[in-house]
């Protein structure tokens, strides 16, 4: 079967421009630029990289960004009072805690005392309690950027069987709300994780599988149905001699054996990352706007 894949970088490009557009004609009429902060504790490659596409994402958008740097050895208090004030900065529109924290830090308090408003990762549980009853709210930037591209890409979701891999907070407990709800997934939606017996069986009823398991090459071609549409949310960094920083990234689905069998299917790299960012910057353009909250 000819698939077709799911670029989520071709789509993030052409989003952030219509975005740098509207930033324009805001700023033309006289309107504040947008101004997202991020707080990154300590040198976590993967953190570092992925701030680095932010502050990167901003400039294309127009935006105005703040990037606040700690060591690894700061406090909980300290991280509470840059958050406090970031919450009472009036020209911050949205800002975000890059997540991992150390270890000797409470993520939850953390999380808990931004700012709802300014919650542009959708991770506070006021957020969280708005889009699981279909309020309008900041959407976690993840499971935003997969909506997005099943939107762009027209492909049908109402109705059909969608089965989620994983169930962490960020990503696979937002989706599975997500896809279920009427005005978005309107699907069918089962849940499965590392304790699921029937793990298998379930994948190959999907029209639709979310793979955010976190484990290399864990969905398999005997796992997927013909015609299937397959996202892949996994970004493992596995050693890789032949390339110049020694790894290669991921995915969560053995993308040369299960293509053949899809429709759709997103790549790694290429495919949910992109698109994270570019929700990320989508929903600072909303804060920006006081969209969701006056």
């Amino acid at each position: 079967m000819a698939y077709q894949i799911i670029d989520g970088k071709a789509t993030a490009a052409a989003i952030k421009t219509q975005i740098s557009e509207e930033v324009r004609k805001i700023m033309q009429e006289g309107g504040k630029q947008p101004h997202l902060a991020a707080i990154l504790v300590g040198h976590d490659g993967g953190s570092e990289t992925y701030m680095k596409n932010k502050v990167k994402a901003c400039e294309q958008c127009g935006f105005k960004s703040t990037l606040i740097r700690f060591e690894e050895d700061v406090t909980e208090e300290e991280l509470l009072a840059c958050v406090d004030k970031l919450n009472n900065d009036k020209d911050v529109d949205g800002f975000i805690v890059q997540l991992p924290l150390p270890k000797h830090i409470d993520e939850q308090k953390i999380i808990m005392a931004v700012d709802y408003r300014k919650d542009v990762d959708g991770f506070h549980p006021i957020n969280v309690g708005r889009m699981s009853i279909g309020l309008p709210c900041f959407i976690s930037a993840t499971p935003l950027g997969m909506l997005t591209l099943l939107q762009h890409y027209n492909i049908p979701t109402s109705g059909k069987k969608c089965v989620i891999l994983g169930r962490s907070n960020i990503v696979g407990k937002p989706m599975a709300q997500l896809m279920m709800q009427k005005q978005y997934g309107d699907s069918t939606v089962t849940v499965c994780h590392s304790r699921s017996k029937t793990l298998k069986e379930e994948c190959r009823e999907a029209d639709i599988i979310i793979a955010a398991i976190g484990s290399p090459e864990f969905v398999t071609a005997d796992m997927v149905k013909e015609g299937a549409v397959v996202i892949d949310v996994g970004t493992t960094r596995v050693p890789d001699t032949s390339r110049k920083s020694g790894y290669r990234l991921c995915g969560d689905v053995k993308f040369d054996e299960v293509a053949p069998k899809c429709s759709y299917i997103t790549p790694v790299p290429g495919g949910v990352g992109p698109m994270t960012i570019c929700s990320l910057m989508k929903n600072t353009l909303a804060a920006g706007k006081k969209e969701f909250y006056k």
